[in-house]
């Protein structure tokens, strides 16, 4: 009877991840579907692109992507030219005259440049870090960096990091410590979210970029 049921439990362990595979993929597939869908409001958007070449809806709802994946790609042509800068700069001056969607436009941009590895003025402005609560010796965070020009807090320098949030590193807290308990993490930004996206399963790896001094942070020549 053991032995029954110690085979059982091995076969429901090997078919276990797959079987939560599948279901995963099921209900992502099926909440792109109700999101972005014909039936959805992104989809019938999709649709009314492509009505004017296909009676079908599921034809016009296919050309409507394939419409909407050769604007993208006419973007990433202008993005790759030497355009890119221009480009920026106008779409920038526009959505900057908008209150409030401005706030969320800059926010959300800081974020793309954070993964744009070609951008390397963003990741300037954002280093990976790890801080120590309570100094060296206590529980050990990675963050990021915005900023490395300390604040004056009660008279002591402090910075500010943004510990991200797992599995999905878009989100996450905004804190203000002791300039001391923090130091460069040479693991690179890539590194970084790779602990967050695996939940930890992943371990920090240096980065032989990082290690040349790209994410250190400099010595406290002022403070704020």
């Amino acid at each position: 009877m053991t032995y029954i049921v110690r085979t059982l439990l091995a076969g429901l362990l090997v078919l276990l991840p797959l079987a939560i595979t599948v279901i995963l993929v099921v209900w992502f597939g099926t909440f792109v579907l109700a999101y972005l869908g014909p039936h959805s409001a992104v989809g019938q958007f999709l649709t009314m692109l492509g009505l004017g070449l296909s009676a079908s809806e599921w034809a016009a709802y296919l050309i409507g992507i394939a419409i909407l994946l050769f604007v993208i790609y006419v973007m990433g042509v202008i993005v790759e030219s030497r355009m890119r800068s221009q480009f920026s700069a106008l779409l920038d001056s526009l959505i900057g005259r908008i209150p409030f969607v401005r706030n969320i436009y800059d926010l959300t941009k800081r974020f793309v440049d954070v993964v744009d590895y070609k951008d390397r003025d963003g990741l300037r402005g954002m280093s990976p870090v790890w801080c120590y609560f309570g100094g060296k010796g206590g529980a050990a965070v990675l963050a990021l960096l915005p900023s490395r020009e300390p604040v004056l807090l009660n008279g002591a320098a402090y910075h500010a990091i943004l510990v991200p949030s797992a599995p999905v590193p878009v989100g996450g807290g905004l804190v203000y410590v002791p300039s001391e308990w923090i130091e460069p993490a040479d693991i690179g930004v890539e590194g970084l979210m790779s602990v967050y996206v695996s939940m930890g399963v992943a371990p920090p790896r240096p980065n032989a970029a990082a290690t040349r001094g790209q994410n250190a942070l400099p010595p406290h020549a002022g403070v704020r």
